[in-house]
């Protein structure tokens, strides 16, 4: 039972899509993020059929692509861009460490994470597009668990910037060693299913996920000292633009 309560509470917390309601408990928190990938794959599997729908009905390319762009933000609520775009804000502020970790925390945005998210979608657009066979979209499809036992295993690893806060909280409190080893699992599934679909998609979207989680970590030390919870949301979105250019890339090998 604890585990499908921490089941609810992941779906809860990091997507939109309705669950039963219940009490909170903290021992129903230790495991969450063992279900954080979940989240991704209902994502990726809902970018799969959306193809499917498309090919079958005959829906257009660009509704295609646009609808599937969107499909990872209805699914979240905008959850990890709300992250992205504070950590764009603090990253071009140029400031101190400690004002940084204030702007990360300022419910406002600037004008420079603005244009990033616009950036943003036009380079994940630009990838999305040029990937038209059914394998390397399953790669992409892919990333989206890929991301986030990435994501989690960030939250368990690399120290926390602010040593508070909800996703301190959860980290500090959760089962380490059963959180991370879920974790591992799921990375190396995924990375597996990954590699068995093609060739030059999988190795490539692979090599880029695990290059960008270097180098948000790197990142993240140095500007910030850790990780926070809008940081973790960033490196999801950039983890995904990774695969996504790296599988459209790959799958022309």
């Amino acid at each position: 039972m604890k585990w499908v309560r921490s089941c609810g509470i992941a779906f809860s917390m990091y997507s939109r899509i309705p669950m039963p309601q219940f009490d909170w408990r903290e021992e129903d928190q230790r495991l969450v993020l063992c279900f954080f990938p979940w989240v991704g794959a209902v994502i990726g599997l809902g970018l799969m059929l959306w193809r499917w729908i498309c090919l079958r009905l005959g829906i257009g390319f660009l509704a295609y692509l646009l609808a599937g762009t969107a499909l990872p933000v209805l699914v979240t609520g905008g959850f990890h861009v709300d992250g992205f775009l504070d950590t764009m804000d603090a990253l071009h502020s140029y400031q101190s460490r400690e004002r940084k970790l204030e702007i990360l925390k300022d419910s406002h945005i600037g004008a420079f994470s603005v244009i990033m998210l616009l950036v943003y979608y036009l380079l994940y657009l630009a990838g999305f597009s040029e990937i038209r066979d059914f394998r390397s979209t399953a790669v992409m499809a892919l990333g989206f668990v890929i991301s986030r036992c990435l994501s989690g295993i960030g939250v368990m690893t690399i120290p926390n910037a602010r040593g508070g806060g909800m996703l301190w909280a959860m980290s500090s409190h959760a089962e380490k060693q059963t959180v991370l080893a879920a974790l591992y699992v799921q990375f190396g599934l995924a990375g597996a299913a990954m590699l068995a679909c093609g060739s030059g998609a999988g190795v490539l979207a692979l090599a880029a996920a695990v290059g960008s989680f270097v180098f948000y970590r790197r990142r993240c030390e140095r500007e910030f000292g850790g990780i926070t919870g809008d940081t973790a949301g960033y490196f999801v979105l950039l983890c995904e633009l990774a695969v996504t250019i790296a599988a459209a890339i790959g799958g022309r090998f």
